[in-house]
């Protein structure tokens, strides 16, 4: 199958043979496993995914893809196909359904929303094992930098505070069709135990990474301002005069617990 990639969706075939079963290999898809792919386009992955796994379920928003996706599965397993915006599906929902207590992901996910698909993923975290996901290499840097990094930021720490982030490895544009103007990268994310998980108020945590993050520059105390004072933010063990990209995410946490 050769279908015309849509702009509109953001669409890149993954196409190169030796990358797909990296990928596959990286995931080991067992047959007790329930795995849902996030936009399974002509279904390079999709296939060996369910040869392996027996069955599984899709996410796919284009509808001109889905009836040969359907025909190419028949034969190969069970192909549930989900014709759905995935930022709208709720995974706790399908595991549900699907009578597990957790699904796997995986999916080559559309660049131009990869953040927004990330953190709706991690709202979902109780309900899901593991994710694979091919994203640009940017943003694959983002999430698994360090404090102190040029590009550690408001994704770097949500993330982190929810999942242990492993970057795999790397794929070149040429692997794609049409290839992006960036390299790519795929990525591991193993959502934390309960007891590991943070017991600050996410909605307090969220408005207090945005703002320390939002003029980078700006010490933590000027940042912060409407939410929490230098003496607030001291208390909490961290400078005041500190910038954000310095702290650790669990030093987030502490402010946030501490926020108005």
């Amino acid at each position: 199958m050769n279908s015309r990639p849509k702009k509109s969706f953001g669409q890149h075939f993954l196409h190169e043979k030796r990358y797909i079963e990296r990928i596959v290999s990286a995931i080991a898809p067992r047959t007790d496993d329930r795995v849902v792919e996030i936009g399974p386009g002509e279904g390079a992955l999709t296939l060996p995914l369910l040869a392996a796994a027996g069955r599984l379920t899709a996410i796919e928003l284009d509808t001109d893809l889905i009836p040969d996706l359907a025909a190419r599965a028949a034969g190969v397993g069970t192909l549930e196909i989900i014709h759905a915006d995935v930022l709208k599906v709720d995974f706790t929902a399908v595991a549900r359904g699907l009578g597990v207590p957790r699904v796997r992901l995986a999916g080559n996910l559309p660049y131009y929303i990869s953040s927004p698909i990330l953190f709706h993923c991690v709202d979902h975290a109780a309900a899901i094992e593991d994710m694979h996901f091919m994203l640009q290499k940017e943003v694959v840097d983002r999430m698994a930098a360090d404090p102190g990094s040029k590009v550690y930021g408001r994704l770097s720490v949500m993330l982190q505070l929810a999942c242990r982030v492993e970057p795999l490895f790397d794929v070149p544009p040429g692997a794609f069709r049409p290839p992006p103007k960036v390299d790519s990268a795929v990525v591991r994310l193993v959502p934390l135990a309960p007891h590991e998980r943070h017991d600050a108020d996410p909605l307090r945590l969220h408005a207090v990474v945005k703002a320390a993050f939002a003029q980078r520059r700006k010490t933590l105390s000027n940042a912060l301002k409407g939410l929490l004072d230098s003496a607030a933010i001291a208390s909490a063990g961290v400078d005041p005069k500190a910038r954000a990209e310095t702290l650790a995410p669990q030093d987030f946490v502490r402010l946030a617990k501490l926020s108005a």
